[in-house]
């Protein structure tokens, strides 16, 4: 008995003193939650980026890829080429093998340098025309900028605009583009969002293993706070009979009683919350693929410095328009050894230009056969079931814009390849880019509900609910800010009596006060 007591005066410590370290994170942490449900971290959809760029004409006469190429340092490892159009030019952007880009004009396939300030300044204005710039200069990151998509980029031109959003664009340097762009309401919610919730003051570089550690050590923390109080908030609850007061919680305290109260009620939301987010932190791995990754190299079959289709593109956008198809991008690609061109109009809508043995063929999709047959080169394990899903699945599914995941393309229908490999791998198609959309394993698949679903409840059916599922969770985030702001209130009287009696301040912590004795 005598052990059985000292190990509830334990967990009442516990969460005692971890409750008075955490309490203030906690409020943050619920607060910026809601923040994050309406305004997501600043980042540059393709839907975004489609929507700012000119049409790509159909006149012109466009310089051979080939002479592009030549520009590269190795031709043949070029892993990209796309035609867009750059600081207000049709451009031709070329990755290389080691992952810099190179843009040269599409017209006369001459290397553009990388873009200066003036070259920033105009690539903004042709993002949002008609609009003055402020050129404010470079940077390698910055608050908004840890995106990792972002390091072939670097260093970023940063120009503020004088829109009636005040947007901050962030420019390529390598590229002369817009790659991001922040209207000031989105820069300021985000301080109260995004940039609190990750605690994104602490980090300063993509990968930073010291903020890492912080924000898993603080989440550990916080679920050890959330699992002790519900254990303590149980011993004291009077599920049969009353103390003597007529009341189930034996606390008079107003403070006290209703910390206690909303620690049961909120008390599984709370813990799925705070636990949910030290698992988006991936400890130790723990979410790691645990055998070979999908290959895309031999999906691919070639790169597009490798291989290409024999098209004229003069005559590749020429059709596309007359098809009432408006490109604003063409990228060469390659599929299964199958060289091909995909083309984007403004809404995102693709595409695809085949060109066997000369003759120009422009598709809606790859047919399931030609997406299989790609698909069996990526693992060196069979197809176990190989089906096409016209609805979302619990792991393939589309978010909105403000979400994490918001500029994810999830296009529907989508083919669903899953592999007798140990990882038990599936991979979902998309028939109308010939990409793998998405790429899980079994530990990423458990990720995704110690994670994904924990924290943010996007189910298909959950995220159709719209309106209502975000009311859900807003009620839920406030019974758990009620929880905190309790906490806090606590957790600050009580470190206020121990500093007003400092001969006995050690023994005040450690003891409950004399008004609320702990139940007998």
């Amino acid at each position: 008995m005598l052990t059985r007591s000292r190990g509830k005066r334990a967990i009442y410590l516990i969460h005692r003193w971890t409750g008075i370290a955490a309490c203030l994170l906690m409020v943050a942490w619920f607060a910026s939650g809601m923040v994050m449900l309406f305004v997501g971290y600043p980042k540059l959809t393709p839907w975004e980026r489609l929507g700012h760029l000119p049409d790509l004409p159909a006149g012109p006469c466009w310089a051979p890829v080939e002479r592009a190429l030549a520009a590269s340092a190795d031709p043949a490892a070029v892993t990209e080429i796309m035609l867009t159009t750059v600081r207000g030019r049709p451009t031709l952007r070329l990755r290389e093998g080691d992952g810099r880009y190179l843009a040269v004009d599409a017209r006369t396939a001459s290397p553009m340098p990388p873009a200066d300030a003036g070259d920033a300044v105009e690539s903004a204005r042709a993002y949002l025309p008609g609009v003055g710039a402020r050129y404010l200069g470079s940077v390698d990151e910055d608050r908004w900028t840890h995106s990792a998509t972002l390091n072939p980029h670097r260093p970023l031109h940063k120009v503020q605009m004088n829109d009636p959003a005040s947007t901050l664009l962030y420019v390529s340097s390598a590229t002369g583009e817009v790659v991001l762009d922040a209207p000031r309401a989105q820069r300021l919610w985000n301080y109260a969002g995004a940039w609190l919730h990750w605690l994104y003051m602490f980090r300063d570089r993509p990968v930073d293993p010291g903020w890492s550690w912080l924000v898993i050590s603080l989440s550990a923390m916080g679920t050890m706070v959330s699992v002790t109080g519900t254990a303590a908030g149980l011993w004291r609850w009077r599920f049969r009979g009353t103390y003597k007061s007529g009341a189930r919680s034996p606390y008079r305290d107003a403070w006290l009683r209703w910390h206690h109260i909303a620690g049961l009620v909120f008390a599984g939301i709370t813990f799925a919350w705070i636990f949910s987010g030290l698992m988006s932190m991936n400890p130790a791995g723990l979410f790691h693929p645990s055998g070979l990754r999908p290959d895309l190299a031999a999906y691919r079959g070639a790169t597009p410095g490798q291989s290409r289709p024999t098209l004229d593109l003069t005559e590749v956008t020429a059709a596309l328009w007359e098809q009432g198809f408006e490109p604003r991008e063409i990228e060469w690609r390659v599929l299964g050894g199958r060289p091909y061109l995909l083309a984007r109009d403004g809404a995102g809508h693709t595409r695809l230009v085949t060109g066997d043995a000369g003759a120009m063929r422009i598709l809606g999709q790859w047919s399931p056969p030609q997406l299989k047959y790609a698909a069996t080169r990526l693992l060196a394990a069979p197809i176990a079931a190989y089906r096409r899903l016209d609805d979302y699945d619990a792991y393939y599914y589309g978010r909105e814009p403000e979400a994490m995941m918001g500029a994810s393309e999830r296009r529907l229908p989508v083919w669903r390849a899953q592999f007798a490999d140990a990882s038990k791998t599936w991979v979902y198609l998309d028939p109308y880019t010939g990409d793998p959309a998405l790429s899980v394993d079994g530990r990423q698949r458990l990720g995704r509900w110690l994670f994904n679903f924990l924290h943010s409840w996007d189910l298909p059916p959950m995220l159709a609910a719209g309106v209502w599922r975000e009311a859900v969770l807003i009620l839920m985030s406030l019974g758990g800010l009620a929880l905190s702001v309790t906490g806090t209130v606590i957790a600050y009287r009580r470190v206020r009596m121990a500093a007003r009696r400092p001969g006995r301040g050690r023994t005040s912590l450690a003891a409950p006060p004399a008004r609320y004795p702990p139940p007998q």
